[in-house]
């Protein structure tokens, strides 16, 4: 069975109106974006990936460059080389802590179980294993989620947060119809199959993670006390009315709606996305009328 990461994302990254022979194109294009064109292998580096007893499993972890600690996480069914866009850039300037989240990637765990919150818990205990007090962090897609969580949960290891493309619950209010018609028969199907292979019992995880979760009341966002960017495309799979909904209930929070990008905006827009969010995390900061702003 395909990751989930080739199917989703080369779907979320356009509209669902495109025609076929537009998809395939965009597709095309999309590899050709994700490519590591660095002679650095991102996700498989022997000379700085390290494993971490995290938590009952081990959280497979790669550093790059040194500074101020950046946190970058990623989305569903992803791995560490879903950022080969973003590290070179981020590592010239912080020391980027980039891992494979739990049951994903190198991180392999027995468990039957997966949520959001036991990731971000998860994220947060490799923060201490590693002696990071906290970080700035990153995260797209399940990963924007993890951030959100690891922000509420774990305060104390947030400084700032960037997320782009999250939900707070798993229905067509918050994302798309279209996109559950695309999931819903993986999920059927591996939900009535018995005798499941240990790589459909992971796939089985990843995609109950993905239809069933999560659920996060906007009220709860009232928690997060770190200045976060929320990021969006104009034409992601989650709804702007929902990636607003996020903006309007996090104290601290700024708005970036990015034009004729759907959910991939870290790879549509690699250039802008690096620099924007870097001005974020360095920009000065003055109160007004009880609002942070950042120039």
């Amino acid at each position: 069975m395909k990751r989930l990461l080739l199917s989703f994302l080369q779907i979320f990254i356009v509209s669902f109106f495109c025609t076929a022979q537009d998809l395939q194109q965009v597709r095309k294009d999309f590899e050709s974006m994700m490519k590591n064109t660095t002679d650095i292998p991102y996700g498989n580096n022997k000379k700085t990936g390290k494993y971490y007893d995290i938590r009952g499993f081990k959280m497979y972890c790669e550093v790059y460059g040194e500074g101020k600690p950046l946190l970058i996480i990623h989305g569903n069914g992803g791995s560490i080389d879903n950022f080969v866009n973003n590290i070179p850039y981020f590592s010239s300037k912080y020391k980027v802590i980039v891992a494979d989240s739990r049951s994903q990637g190198k991180s392999v765990d027995a468990g039957d179980s997966l949520t959001y919150e036991m990731m971000a818990d998860d994220y947060a205990a490799l923060l201490s294993a590693m002696k990071i007090d906290s970080a700035n962090v990153i995260g797209w897609s399940d990963g924007g989620i993890n951030g959100l969580l690891l922000a509420m949960r774990h305060p104390e290891k947030v400084k700032m947060l960037a997320i782009t493309g999250a939900n707070l619950w798993p229905d067509t209010n918050a994302v798309f119809k279209e996109v559950w018609n695309i999931v819903q028969p993986e999920y059927d199907a591996l939900k009535n199959k018995t005798n499941k292979s240990e790589q459909e019992k992971n796939q089985w995880k990843l995609v109950r993670l993905l239809w069933e979760q999560p659920h996060i009341a906007p009220t709860a966002l009232h928690a997060i006390a770190c200045p976060t960017l929320v990021i969006g495309g104009d034409h992601d799979v989650i709804r702007e009315e929902h990636t607003m909904l996020i903006y309007q209930n996090i104290p601290k929070a700024y708005l970036w709606i990015l034009p004729n990008s759907g959910h991939s905006t870290p790879v549509r827009y690699k250039t802008e996305f690096n620099k924007t969010v870097d001005e974020f995390f360095i920009s000065p900061y003055r109160e007004i009328k009880g609002e942070m702003r950042f120039y």
